[in-house]
């Protein structure tokens, strides 16, 4: 694909399908992120803290950059919280976890985001997007590592 312009209107939809669900997986894990930095409680609540600080940080920056590619391919992207998580597969947490059970959640947030991430990479290929899939092989990346990192601190 030379440009965002020359997607026939039925591969707009999809890919522009596949980076919403994107969104709202990095939504939903963003906010869920944030929850727990505000209510971690334990003898390593600075450590998760901050790393849970981090962390949304980056997940907010990456919201960014995944609403312009939404707009670079022309298409208008999601403007409220409802728009947004209509595509999500991370469920919020009413509970009140412990500082063990967020890390968890969060390290499986990052596995559900990640495969995400694949099947969006998928149609960008498919289509032949290359900007699209590198932004989804770095966003993966970012996951997975984070993934890592939060089951390396169990």
């Amino acid at each position: 694909m030379e440009n965002a312009a020359s997607l026939t209107p039925e591969q707009k939809d999809k890919l522009v399908g596949a980076i919403k669900s994107v969104m709202g997986d990095t939504y939903a894990l963003y906010v869920k992120t944030h929850g727990y930095h505000w209510n971690v409680t334990g003898p390593r609540f600075k450590a998760l803290h901050e790393m849970f600080m981090e962390q949304y940080t980056e997940l907010w920056t990456a919201l960014d950059e995944i609403a312009e590619r939404i707009r670079a391919i022309g298409a208008f992207a999601p403007g409220s919280t409802e728009q947004i998580l209509e595509n999500a597969t991370i469920k919020p947490d009413n509970s009140q976890p412990d500082a063990e059970a967020m890390i968890e959640n969060l390290a499986k947030g990052h596995d559900m985001l990640s495969a995400t991430l694949k099947k969006a990479l998928d149609v960008a290929d498919e289509i032949g997007d290359d900007v699209s899939v590198d932004l989804f092989t770095q966003r993966m990346t970012v996951s997975q590592k984070t993934a890592w990192m939060l089951r390396s601190s169990l």
